[in-house]
């Protein structure tokens, strides 16, 4: 019989924030595989690296840095290929996720290609945008608001009208698209009711009024936007 292939998520880096499903499969894992990028080292494995057991086999998805799609969904099908031949043993093989897995996660990618050739089983997990709105003390919806996820690399005239429609708003992989979405934010009088926050959870959080943030933002970072900030009281 196959293998089953779990999509574990690890949380937004805290490796306490694990769920306990998510340790356990790890910690029983004969076969892993999760994604780095350009050779360097993975995030995903570095949150689960004190659960990962010393025998178990590990499946390197090194994915390119480049806004090209073809160099990533090749690098994913040689992920799936090498996946694909554990599975026809009977290995079970557990694919490691930061965040959670199908919230902009790197598993979607390997569900695609084989959840429907073998047993897939998604093990869900804590969300970079609850850890930020966690550490924020700032709660992102209330009532009958929407709350609105914006990816930061979206074109600014379909972001701009997003702002001006959403509630709550929250704006993902900001890095370098931070002097355009300030740019927005301001155009919206909304720069003073936005918090940032970068590396959530981790040692290294930041977390600043975004008038007082940073130039340059990495990847990891975050905006919130709550425009009915008294609603919940």
């Amino acid at each position: 019989m196959s293998g089953t292939l779990y999509g574990v998520g690890l949380g937004p880096g805290d490796p306490e924030l694990l769920t306990m499903k998510a340790h356990r499969l790890i910690s029983s894992a004969k076969v892993i595989a999760y994604p780095t990028l350009a050779g360097g080292n993975s995030f995903a494995r570095a949150i689960a690296a004190d659960v990962i057991p010393e025998t178990a086999r590990e499946i390197i998805m090194d994915i390119p840095m480049t806004t090209a799609r073809e160099p990533a969904q090749a690098a994913y099908d040689k992920g799936a290929e090498k996946i694909t031949r554990e599975l026809e043993k009977g290995n079970d093989v557990i694919a490691l996720c930061e965040g959670d897995p199908f919230f902009y996660g790197s598993f979607m990618y390997l569900f695609a290609r084989l959840s429907d050739q073998f047993k897939t089983e998604i093990v869900p997990g804590v969300t970079s945008m609850t850890a930020c709105a966690a550490a924020q003390g700032l709660p992102l919806a209330a009532r009958n608001e929407v709350l609105t996820v914006i990816p930061g690399p979206l074109e600014e005239k379909t972001m701009a009208a997003r702002v001006d429609q959403a509630d709550s708003l929250i704006i993902m992989k900001v890095g370098r698209h931070l002097p355009k979405i300030r740019k927005i934010l301001d155009a919206a009088g909304l720069s003073n009711r936005a918090a940032y926050i970068e590396r959530a959870t981790l040692p290294n959080e930041v977390r600043l009024p975004l008038t007082s943030a940073p130039e340059t933002a990495p990847y990891f970072s975050m905006i919130l936007v709550t425009k009915g900030a008294d609603a919940w009281l």
